[in-house]
Parts: structure tokens; sequence; C-alpha cells
């Protein structure tokens, strides 16, 4: 058996205990070179030392696994209906509610819950959480100078290139971008030309994510915005035709030709509806034509754009745009190719109702009509070589307000979704022009250079802040702009509401003050017909008789009045 014994003390109490200072240099020993030795060596210049203090560590990574993404579907049962009631039948669910509101334990509940919820709001008014403290001092800053820079292109992947003649964001985040590819140019039958459209991812700028295939090529396409998956889109051949991505590329299902529209399909968008299948669309042939993706066979109503209101299709105008706003759900506008914008009323009960009026300002064609979204009666319309801002409430009459008179053509151009006053314009040089008519109404606040080829479209997302430029050879460039041309800031609303009356009230004086002048002119221009009708002989033998008219009529007043006289003097006399 071993017997061990261990004895343990502190260091410091024993031995003598080290004391550091603070000492200067001290040289103890002093050695000089031999000069006798230096043939023996050769000198090293420069001499490099390399020192590490910290420990030396063999190389290593460290990699982590891929996150793997899902799709999976939740099912609720809590706080539904029950089975025996139906959520489409309104006389159920409020007896239903009745019943429940009667009971003591509902009572009791929105009792409990009604205290926690008093409790929570007058913590909230005590404290405000979400109080700007610095608001005041963000405003003092100076104004940001506006820019813009290209974060992504997307280019046609085909060789033959077709021109960008829409886009469309993904409603949900705008994550992806549905572009239509189709060639304009007059009598463009090249063979080898593709009638494919793509669908785009944002996270891969290199490589379509959905090929949406098609016997003839897409003018337009459109997200529906109450179910993501269906995309509407209108043919070169007059074909309307809708997508499910879930289910590929191939078409679900497509309109007859003969009872499609004749030319190609220049605007079509999805209404508001409780199904969220219905939709329209319009054509250069004059046509507006209403449909149901359940049923394409047929269209479920049609307008001809006759503004005679004769309801004739050889006196119908071609629409070259269309747009609807839910702001105004029971109206759309059209911009034809006379240069005119007929604002239609889609609930009217007869098709000439349904035109509602008609405004003239364009020479050209409007290659682009837009509904304000922050004022609804307040539209945009782009064409010839100006962009223009009109006022639904005044009728027969020129805009508000537009740009200058620009040398290249305008061929696209969109109000900002975020600022009331800002809007995009798309130019046949390849520049984007930015304008706010809050700070310059004569100049573009940013005028951007994207491409040498012309515009086609334009298209920005919900938040602003980037645009999708189209051009002539199917090239897609994303474009940011700064914050200070993509932020609403304080009272800016009320300005542009303000600016946007002032000029609609200085567009109707002038309009009437016009129309006082040509009441006058007419008139004038009456009474000189007259004289001129008016024969001088006439005119003066009518005359002449007056004349003597008027003298033996005075002849005979001082005949009766002479016996009159001279019967009082003599009574004077007597």
């Amino acid at each position: 058996m071993e017997i061990k014994l261990e004895y343990t003390r502190k260091r410091s109490e024993f031995g003598r205990p080290c004391s550091f200072s603070d000492l200067p240099g001290e040289v103890t020993v002093d050695i000089p070179p031999d000069p006798s030795l230096a043939a023996e060596f050769i000198p090293q210049d420069p001499v490099t030392v390399a020192l590490q203090h910290g420990p030396v560590m063999a190389v290593h990574e460290v990699n982590t696994e891929r996150v793997e993404v899902t799709s999976q579907g939740v099912n609720h049962v809590e706080g539904g209906w029950p089975k025996h009631i139906d959520p489409r039948n309104s006389d159920m669910t409020t007896r239903f509610r009745e019943e429940v509101e009667r009971d003591d334990v509902y009572t009791r509940a929105i009792l409990h819950l009604g205290t926690l919820m008093e409790h929570c709001i007058r913590q909230n008014n005590a404290i405000d959480i979400y109080e700007e403290y610095f608001e005041e001092d963000e405003e003092q800053e100076e104004e940001e100078i506006p820019s813009a820079k290209t974060v992504s292109v997307l280019r046609d992947p085909n060789e033959v290139r077709r021109m960008a003649t829409h886009l469309s964001w993904h409603p949900d985040a705008c994550k992806e971008l549905a572009v239509a590819y189709c060639s304009l140019d007059f009598q463009d039958k090249r063979s080898d030309m593709s009638f494919d459209s793509y669908i785009w991812d944002l996270g891969n700028p290199y490589k379509p994510e959905l090929t949406l295939m098609l016997s003839s090529p897409a003018v337009t396409l459109e997200y529906n915005p109450k179910d993501w998956h269906h995309v509407l889109g209108g043919c070169y051949n007059g074909q309307i035709v809708y997508w499910d991505t879930r289910k590929g590329g191939l078409t679900v299902e497509v309109t007859p030709m003969g009872l499609s529209h004749r030319d190609p399909v220049y605007g079509a968008s999805w209404l508001p509806s409780r199904t969220g299948t219905e939709c329209f669309s319009a054509s250069t042939d004059g046509q507006v034509l209403w449909w149901d993706i359940r049923k394409l066979s047929q269209p479920s109503d049609r307008l001809i754009l006759d503004i005679t209101r004769e309801d004739q299709l050889k006196n119908a105008l071609g629409a070259i745009s269309l747009n609807f706003s839910l702001s105004m759900p029971t109206k759309f506008l059209v911009g034809t190719e006379q240069g005119s914008i007929i604002n239609c009323n889609r609930d009217a009960k007869t098709p000439t109702e349904k035109i509602a009026n008609v405004f003239r300002g364009h020479i050209g064609a409007v290659y682009a009509v837009a509904r304000s979204p922050f004022y609804p009666k307040v539209f945009l319309s782009v064409g010839d070589w100006t962009a223009r801002i009109w006022s639904e409430e005044i009728l027969d009459s020129s805009s508000i307000m537009e740009t200058k008179c620009h040398v290249p053509y305008l061929l696209d151009g969109c109000w900002s979704p975020v600022k009331p006053a800002v809007f995009f314009t798309a130019r046949s040089d390849g520049t984007l022009d930015v304008w706010d008519f809050l700070f310059h109404q004569k100049n573009p606040s940013l005028s951007l250079k994207v491409s040498n080829e012309p515009l086609f479209s334009l298209c920005p997302q919900d938040n602003g802040r980037i645009i999708g430029c189209g051009t002539k050879q199917g090239t897609v460039t994303l474009v940011e702009i700064s914050s200070g041309l993509c932020t609403l800031r304080k009272n800016e609303k009320s300005l542009a509401s303000t600016m946007f009356e002032r000029e609609a009230r200085r567009e109707k004086a002038l309009l009437d003050k016009q129309r006082e002048l040509q009441v006058r002119e007419q008139l004038l221009a009456q009474a000189k017909g007259r004289e001129e009708k008016e024969d001088p002989q006439e005119v003066f033998k009518q005359t002449r008789t007056e004349f003597f008219s008027i003298i033996q009529a005075e002849k005979r007043r001082r005949g009766d009045a002479e016996p009159e006289k001279d019967e009082e003097e003599a009574a004077v006399q007597e």
C-alpha cells in the first residue's frame, strides 16, 4: 500500500518576490565588430525579418449547409364557420351571429377582452413608441440631388431581337417580372422569329423563370391582382389567352379567331369581381371586348369606339392604349390612334351611353394613358411629342398642364405610385425622364440615358423605387432612382391637389372667356351678313318713306293744334 502526502503552498509565501518597474535602457556589454572577420561573410541588404506574436494556426474553412425551401399548406380548423352554416348566405350568417352574441360565455369573454384592450390602449396613449423624435431635423436637411442607377438588365434570349412591348410586375412584392415580346414593325415576317414571352425572376437575370409559349406574339401581359398565378395576354393576331403559372408555360385557353379582335390587342386588364376571372381588352379594330376566362368561347359584352354614338364599326377609332384603375371601377380610359382620349362608363345601359366624353389634344397616337393613383379625376396621357395632364371635371377642354415639346417622340408614360406629382416618360432616343411638377414644370427633374434604342414600355414597382424600361431590341433595364424621387414628403399630397385644382380653375376660366369671344364673333358675323344682304337702293327708299311719313304726321299734329290755339286767344280777349 502506497501512501502519498501532498503539501501545497502559495508561491507568494516562499522565495524572493519579483518586482517589476520601468527603467531606462542600460548597456551592460559592448562587443565591437572585428574587421578581420568581414571578409568571410557576405552582407545581405535589405534584411527582412518577420515576427508573429500570435499562434500559427492551420488553414481551415467552414461550409454551412444550404437552406432548403419548401412550400406547404396549413389547414386552419379554428375560428371558421360551422359546417351547417353557408358563409355565402347572409341570412344564415346573421342568424348565427345573433345566437352567439346572446350567449353568456360570449358576453363574459368580450368583457374580459375589453379590459385587456383598455389597458393596452392606455399604455399606447401614455407613450407613443412610433413617435418621430428627429422629424424636424430631417426636414431641415438639404435636398438630395436626383439620381438613378442601373441595377439589372434582362435580355431577350433569342437571336432575333424583338421589342419589349409591355411589362407587368408580380403582385406579391414584385419578385417577378412578366415581359411581352413582339415585333410591331410594318410587315416584319422574319421566319426565324420566336413567338415566346417570358417571366423573369429578379434573383436570376440571366435565364427566364418561365417561358410563355404562344402561336402569335404577345403584345401585352397582365398579372391577375387577385389570383397571382393567372397571367392575361393579348396577342398580335387579336386573340386573348391566359396562363396558369402552376401548370407551366402552355396556355390554358384561347379565344376563337372568329370572335376575337381583328387587329393586335394593345390593351388588356383584369376587372374587380367576386370570382377574379373577368377581364376586358381593346384593339386598333375599334372594339372593346369583355371576357370571362372560365368561358373564352365568346365575349360577354362589346363596345364599339364610335364617338359619333351611332355604334358603327366603320366609324370607330382604333384603341392603342387602355387604362383601368380600381379607384374608379366603373370607368376606364382608351387612347386612340387619332389622338383622342375616350372616357368610357362600363356600367351604362346602352352602347352610346358608355362613351361618356372625349378629350382631344394630341396630334398623333396616344401611346399611354394612366389615371392618377391619388386623384381619380386626374389622368396622364402621352402622345406625339408631349405628355399632358387632364381633369375629368373640365369637358371639351384642353389639358390643364403639359410638358414642353420634345424633339424625339414620347412612346410611354406612367405615374409614380408613391408621389402624387411625379410621373415618368420614355423617349424614342432611349432617355427616361422623371418629372416632378411640384418643383419643375418646364424641365424634367432627372433625365437618364438608359439605352441607345427607343424605350417602348415603362412600369414602376409598387414602392416607386425601381422602374422597368423595355427597349426596341428586347432589353429590359431595371433602374433604381434616388430616395428623394420615391419618398412622400410632408404636405406633398395637399400641395399637389391644390396645384391641380388651381390649374383646373384657370383652364375653366380661359374656356369661358373663349366661349364668350366665340359668341361675340358669331353675333358680329350675323350682323355683317345682314348688312351684306340688304340692297342700298331699297334701304334709301325705305328711309325716304319713313322720313316723309314723320313729316306728314308732324304737320297733321300741328294743324290740329292751331284751331285750338285761336279759340284760347279769343276767350282771353273777351
